[in-house]
């Protein structure tokens, strides 16, 4: 059975609140874990260009799903990013496009600019992760995103994407595209799980009719290992195994992990799990058959720690906390 809950953009558009991530997804595993996600009922499907892994979920959508009837374009709600090699003039319609052919559609329901910060890309190259001479992304830490939003507008206006959106800004980030915007942001995708609530920036996209997408919902146990690729050490919390969501889940007979995304979702926020085990697959889809009591939500709640939560600060792949455009430096 499908997602049966939504967050409805400004725009009319129903988000189902509980979506597939792919982030950290290898081509190998990811084909049969999307498959089995489909057949569980996910039609929310989030990606990025900086993933490097649109063609196998293209692929796979069109020949097994699409091409045999099996679900419709329209059925689904399909989320891809604007890596940070594109915050240039000309980057988001080059990305976008290369996204839609990888992808083999016509349109994405959201695009969403993956940073606020760039890469620098190598002059006579055309790497999504250039690295330079020091062996380190150049970053571009003050990009005119100005220029680039409006040049996300143009994609709408040429109907390769539905609604257009943010990734990892902050509250003056996103107030600076709300200044001078002709269409506005719809989605804003950010880290977001019990250890960090995000209950000011929430707030403010509340108030600015912005949805509110949640990464890494569940902590992202898997981080650490993807993490000390960069030569970065982060204590990752293990929240399945945390006190009060074990209490919580044992008294409504669920897993922790359900009660997890549950506590997300009853915000009306989305949640995008990525998992490849087929069981946890499913098991983060049934989440809409129990709510959390006022009593058990507060609970929950007293677990924010707020920025001191935050798992990914970004100044693994080189951002610096000085640059202009670092966005958590600030909080919301």
């Amino acid at each position: 059975m499908a997602c049966p809950e939504f967050a409805t953009l400004y725009t009319g558009a129903k988000m189902p609140l509980l979506g597939y991530g792919t982030w950290q997804c290898a081509s190998g595993e990811l084909e049969e874990a999307l498959e089995e996600a489909l057949c569980a009922g996910y039609r929310h499907i989030d990606t990025a260009a900086a993933y490097e892994n649109e063609a196998v979920i293209g692929k796979l959508i069109k020949e097994r799903w699409i091409d045999t009837d099996n679900m419709t374009r329209d059925e689904l709600f399909l989320v891809t990013k604007l890596p940070p090699v594109g915050l240039v003039p000309g980057g988001p319609e080059k990305f976008l496009k290369r996204s839609l052919a990888a992808l083999r559609v016509d349109y994405v329901d959201v695009y969403l600019v993956h940073t606020p910060f760039g890469f620098v890309p190598i002059e006579g190259g055309d790497e999504m992760h250039p690295v330079g001479p020091d062996g380190k992304i150049p970053i571009n830490g003050d990009p005119d995103i100005v220029t680039i939003w409006k040049e996300m507008e143009a994609l709408v206006d040429a109907g390769l994407a539905k609604a257009i959106g943010l990734s990892n800004f902050n509250q003056r980030q996103i107030q600076k595209i709300l200044d001078v915007c002709r269409i506005r942001p719809a989605n804003l995708q950010i880290e977001l799980h019990v250890n960090m609530q995000q209950k000011p920036l929430v707030e403010f996209c509340k108030k600015n009719d912005i949805v509110v997408t949640a990464y890494s919902p569940l902590g992202s146990r898997g981080s650490s290992t993807f993490l000390s690729r960069f030569g970065t050490k982060v204590e990752v919390p293990d929240l399945f195994n945390n006190p009060v969501i074990l209490e919580v889940a044992a008294k409504y007979k669920k897993q922790p992990g359900q009660i997890l995304l549950k506590h997300v979702v009853q915000r009306g926020i989305a949640a995008i799990p990525k998992s490849c085990s087929q069981e946890r697959i499913i098991q983060n889809i049934q989440l809409f058959d129990f709510t959390l009591s006022p009593e058990d939500v507060a609970k929950v709640d007293a677990l924010d720690l707020g920025p001191d939560g935050r798992i990914f600060d970004f100044t693994f792949i080189g951002a610096q906390k000085t640059d202009p455009a670092y966005p958590f430096n600030e909080y919301p």
